[in-house]
């Protein structure tokens, strides 16, 4: 009868451990849901998203106010269609900014919302008037090397 209980507790422990890291596996990777109180959608149009992914954050001046809900492909523009759930606690200007920014130098990227001053706000299904694409460090660094070398050969 002490090995049943004693297994009986073993079982319990190994069970709630498990239960435990699938908690935090939730909260690290933020699938746990959104706590958004009457979100709403907005659209804004990139010439290039970089790392951007699906549930990537929406800050504005560093709070996180929203989440990438969708990112495709326009045909018809070439250009990547990035939709965002917002908060419905707050609201932005028509005039606002959509940008594309990197924690750090090598971290995530998320979506900045520099607010403008217009009187009008957006409204659910809106898209931005003007985004800012990715910064791509390759790309920068490819013209850095190119300028350099193209100096280089004035110079001879």
């Amino acid at each position: 009868m002490k090995r049943t209980t004693l297994d009986l507790w073993v079982g319990f422990f190994v069970a709630i451990g498990f239960a435990a890291l699938v908690f935090l596996a939730l909260k690290v990777g933020n699938l746990s849901g959104n706590n958004f109180v009457d979100p709403y959608t907005l659209k804004a149009k990139f010439d290039n998203i970089g790392g951007l992914k699906v549930r990537g954050a929406v800050k504005s001046s560093g709070v996180v106010v929203g989440r990438v809900a969708d990112i495709h492909f326009d045909p018809k523009t070439y250009e990547a269609v990035v939709t965002l759930t917002v908060d419905g606690r707050y609201s932005f200007p028509k005039d606002t900014i959509a940008a594309i920014y990197t924690s750090g130098l090598l971290g995530e990227q998320y979506i900045g919302l520099d607010v403008g001053g217009d009187e009008k706000m957006l409204k659910s299904g809106d898209a931005f008037f003007k985004t800012q694409s990715a910064v791509v460090l390759e790309k920068m660094i490819g013209q850095f090397l190119f300028g350099k070398a193209a100096e280089g050969q004035e110079k001879k």
